[in-house]
């Protein structure tokens, strides 16, 4: 087992893994910019080393600065937490090439599933049921055009690097074909470096599944159930939740040994969620994510299992600490994502917090790095916290979640807090009667605009 390890992050994901290693006798080592000297990360690790200033770019998102940091502080392993470096494969492999571990998959497992047509190939060669579209890159109008005839108006054109909603366009007939694709292909090389584009059908009311799963490197894996993801703002998860409320105990089995069997083929390494839209019983895969997701807590919550302790114990060479056998889902959990962000345009709402209150009692879990007096810097992703509440049944588990809204008290600035409490008023939540066009429909009407 490692001695010491470093969190290549910062924020909540960063204590959640400082918590893990404090509880497994690990040492901890938080890195930070200048921005972050006051971050609670940086106060609740063992050590601390600044890596540079405000911007990603020069601190936790260069490289050479964290490869120090490790040989400064002589830590032995780099957990990357989400986002920043977590799915960049070179960063795998500097560290590997620096005698370091990296706490995740191998950068060739990186590599293949963040290309998305890459991806695409690969699951469809293991088994995995995939969105009908495009073999392939599609080089140019012509092509586009064909492919949208042959396989059925509205499509959607995504670019190939693309992540995070961006370079997603759709075209909901032949005469919208030419807008989408330039407009698709000048997006992903404005934020990615390159503009080639992939087309697939575009399914009009389908559900956002995601199956988690989690291998041993070794040809082993598990699946911990699904995930519903659904309810989205601009392609950005906002209310997660496991299990799904539309899924059957006969689809999760089969969908989630059918990604536990692929991913053992490949001999993955670590947890990994294998994303898919559902839309009349049946399941399309879109991409796979090698890290930690934001939304993890819902499947700990539910399974009783710690997915950062597991992370750690496969990256250091450990088997798996249980079997599929082992692994049963034990009532509902719903997370919903706290972004400091001004209502109804959701722009960004940095400041000082002049009064914090984290919601608590039986069943409820708040992972947030905010203190009174701390001030949320300008220069990184919005969310402050994720609140994440379990009952033994769905309509529990809104009752707590409602309750624990409640009492969150985030004062100085402003946050997304109100849209949940005002959808846990909507009769479509309680039902779980809605798709991943649903939210943004409901924000045209309701006073919660985009």
């Amino acid at each position: 087992m490692f001695d010491k390890i470093l969190i290549a992050n910062r924020g909540e994901i960063a204590l959640r893994v400082i918590r893990a290693c404090r509880e497994m006798g690990i040492a901890s080592v938080a890195v930070h910019s200048t921005a972050d000297s006051d971050a609670m990360h940086v106060r609740m690790a063992d050590e601390t080393i600044c890596i540079g200033p405000p911007p990603g770019t020069e601190s936790y998102l260069s490289i050479p600065a964290i490869i120090s940091a490790c040989e400064v502080t002589g830590a032995q392993a780099i957990h990357p937490g989400y986002g920043f470096l977590s799915e960049n494969a070179r960063f795998v492999q500097v560290v590997e090439e620096h005698g370091l571990t990296f706490i995740g998959p191998t950068s060739e497992h990186i590599n293949v599933m963040g290309d998305k047509i890459a991806a695409k190939d690969t699951m469809r060669a293991l088994g995995v049921p995939c969105v009908p579209g495009s073999e392939g890159g599609v080089p140019d109008l012509e092509s586009a055009q064909r492919i949208g005839e042959e396989i059925g108006y509205p499509v959607i054109i995504k670019a190939t690097a693309g992540g995070g909603g961006r370079g997603m366009k759709v075209a909901r007939n032949a005469s919208e074909m030419e807008r989408a694709f330039h407009s698709a292909r000048a997006e992903g090389k404005a934020a990615f470096g390159n503009d080639e584009v992939y087309i697939e059908k575009y399914l009009t009311t389908p559900r956002h599944i995601e199956i988690q799963v989690f291998g041993d490197g070794k040809g082993k894996a598990v699946h911990l159930g699904e995930r519903d993801c659904s309810l989205q703002r601009r392609h950005q998860k906002v209310f997660e939740e496991a299990p799904g409320p539309t899924i059957s105990p006969e689809e999760r089995a089969a969908i989630g040994r059918t990604c536990a069997d692929a991913v053992a083929k490949i001999n993955y390494a670590g947890a990994g969620t294998v994303e898919f839209l559902y839309e009349n019983g049946e399941f399309y895969f879109i991409e796979m994510n090698t890290r930690l997701q934001v939304e993890h807590p819902v499947t700990e919550a539910i399974f009783g299992v710690d997915l950062v302790r597991e992370q750690i114990r496969v990256a250091a060479g450990l088997p798996l600490s249980f079997a599929q056998d082992d692994l049963k889902i034990n009532g509902h959990a719903i997370e919903v994502r706290i972004n400091a962000e001004k209502l109804p345009n959701f722009s960004p709402s940095p400041g000082r917090i002049t009064q914090y209150h984290a919601p608590g009692g039986y069943g409820v879990r708040m992972d947030s790095a905010l203190y009174d007096g701390y001030r949320i810097p300008p220069y990184y992703d919005s969310l402050i916290g994720k609140l994440i509440v379990h009952g033994r049944d769905r309509p529990e588990a809104l009752a707590r979640l409602n309750r624990a809204l409640g009492e969150l008290i985030v004062d100085g600035v402003d946050t997304t807090v109100p849209l949940f409490s005002e959808l846990l008023q909507e009769p479509d939540i309680h039902t779980g009667n809605y798709n991943i066009h649903w939210l943004e429909k409901w924000l045209e009407k309701a006073l919660v605009a985009p």
